[in-house]
This record gives C-alpha cells, structure tokens and sequence, in this order.
C-alpha cells in the first residue's frame, strides 16, 4: 500500500475480516456526555481521579467509544464486555467475549482518539499532537540512538518536532502491537514476519498517528466516529 486511505464515515454495524484491519478516528470533545454511559464502575473512578476534569472527560470518552466500538462489532452490550490485561499490561477482550477473534488498541492525545480493530491479529496504533513544548534533540537521542539525532539537528524547530512525532508514533505503535517492548520483542521474535507499520493520514492538523500489525500487510479502512 502506497498511501494510507483517507477518513471515510463508518458503517452503522462493521465487522471483522481477516483480510482488513480498521483504524476510527474521534473527537473527544465533540462526543458529548453519553458516550461514557457503557463505563464500568472502576472506570468512571479512574476517569473521576484525573486532576484536571477535561482530561477526566476525555479520557472517559475515549474508552465509552471504544466499548460502543466493540459492542458493534461483536453485536453485544458494551456495558457487559470484560477485559483482561495480558502478561505486560495489554488490555484485551476475555476470550468468552471474543478476544481470541478481535483484537483492538486505542491511542488518544489531547482531543483526539484513534481505535484500531483486526480480526486474529495483534495491533497497535499511536496518535501524537504537538501540545506541549519538547526536547525533540535530546529524546531522539534517548530513544532512537545519536544517528537520528543527528539527523534531525539540522532541521528548524518546527520540522524538527514534526519529524520526532513520526519517529515516536511508529515506535509507539509497535511497541503496543507486541505488548511487550520493542527489546523483548527482537529477542523473541527471530524468524518471525516483522510487523507491518504505517503512517496514517494524520487525524488532526499537526498531527502524526501510525499503526502497527502483526504481520505481512492487508486491507487498511480509516473510519470517523460519528456516535
């Protein structure tokens, strides 16, 4: 694939393939209050811990649109869905639930989410706004090694930054993908198909997102999130 498609209204009742791995994207503060009605208890008091309450809100957004997400796609109540952590941390549906046949990740920053859902396969995805000044010479260096940060040195400040939310968004996504860290995953990986990771169309001005799926390239559809 060339091109990452561009954002498309979503259908009313999706589905899996195996063929196809869906990217949503929402705007948290568009979304209105109702979407955090299928929450769970330990997660309106999660969403009600954040200090500032916009942050709470979006957060409770975020994760109410994913499970009206899953509850299409598996035609269940989202409010019944359970989860369950894998061995680093990963959430994910229980397998009675359909875990075993959908997986999912959910990235939001500032106001901006982004779900991606495929059908047996693990996925990842990352979505970064420039909302805060950062060091981009100094964590390129930290985490992508002193030849990226000589590469990006030369540029302005601008395209600096813009360079680094790239960078980060495809690390980022590949680590969530495996779920286990990027280190961990080459060590236990060999002989395996590396990971397909793509940049997406960026979701917001300013933007970077990218998505990662464990192996060889399908079918990608970009949604938008329409309640």
């Amino acid at each position: 694939m060339s091109a990452p498609p561009a954002w498309a209204p979503g259908p009313s009742r999706p589905r899996p393939a195996g063929d196809a791995v869906d990217v949503w994207r929402a705007d948290l503060d568009a979304a209105g209050d109702e979407v955090a009605a299928p929450l769970s208890d330990d997660e309106r008091e999660r969403a009600a811990r954040f200090v500032r309450e916009r942050d709470g809100a979006r957060w409770a957004a975020a994760h109410g649109i994913l499970r009206a997400l899953l509850g299409r796609y598996l035609d269940a109540d989202p409010r019944a869905l359970r989860f369950v952590a894998g061995e680093h941390g990963k959430p994910a549906l229980s397998d009675a639930q359909g875990g075993a046949a959908l997986r999912f990740n959910l990235s939001h920053s500032a106001g901006v989410a982004l779900y991606a859902l495929a059908a047996g396969r693990e996925v990842g995805v990352d979505v970064e706004l420039p909302h805060r000044p950062l060091d981009a010479l100094a964590l390129a260096q930290r985490v992508f090694g002193a030849d990226e940060a000589r590469r990006l040195e030369p540029l302005d400040a601008p395209a600096r930054e813009r360079e680094f939310l790239r960078l980060w968004t495809r690390h980022e996504a590949l680590v969530k993908c495996q779920g286990t860290g990027i280190a961990r995953y080459l060590r236990s990986g060999v002989g395996r198909p590396a990971p397909w990771v793509l940049e997406l169309d960026a979701p917001a001005p300013g933007a970077a997102a990218a998505l990662a799926l464990d192996g060889p390239p399908c079918e990608l559809r970009c949604f938008d999130w329409r309640g």
